[in-house]
């Protein structure tokens, strides 16, 4: 009973039965390219989708990194402006006599006529000093 048997009728052999096995072959037949073309159009479908969804991930990631490097060019800029101007303001100062005298004095020790100069310890002198006298004293 779990087998399936197939019945021993014999087919008629008349022209309308061959045309309806003929049309029935064709339906089959049309079904299966059918079935091969929308499976050839999926699979063209998801490599396309594939395709643009990797250049997608890739651009995002390339613009992510340009992002940064304008960010990092940006910061650059602004140190290099505000170097520039502190630049333009010292060649202001070197055009001004006095500073000139003034930085002399300071850097060279170089003094007019009859003048005596004495170098006294900066704070941080006095600071590295100390910190020496405690470690020396521990």
């Amino acid at each position: 009973m779990g087998a399936i048997q197939k019945k021993k009728v014999a087919k008629i052999q008349t022209s309308y039965a061959v045309q309806q096995e003929e049309v029935e072959i064709n339906k089959g037949r049309k079904r299966k390219l059918l079935y091969r073309r929308l499976a050839v159009f999926f699979i063209g479908a998801a490599f396309i989708s594939f395709l643009m969804i990797s250049t997608l991930v890739s651009q995002s990631a390339a613009l992510e990194e340009k992002n940064e490097e304008k960010k990092k060019l940006k910061n650059e800029l602004a140190v290099l402006k505000k170097k520039e101007v502190d630049l333009e303001e010292e060649i202001v100062k070197l055009n001004d006599d006095e500073y000139i005298a003034k930085l002399a004095r300071k850097d060279y020790f170089l003094s007019e006529e009859n003048e005596t100069i004495f170098k006294l310890p900066e704070k941080k002198e006095k600071e590295e000093k100390k910190e020496k006298k405690e470690k020396s004293s521990d």
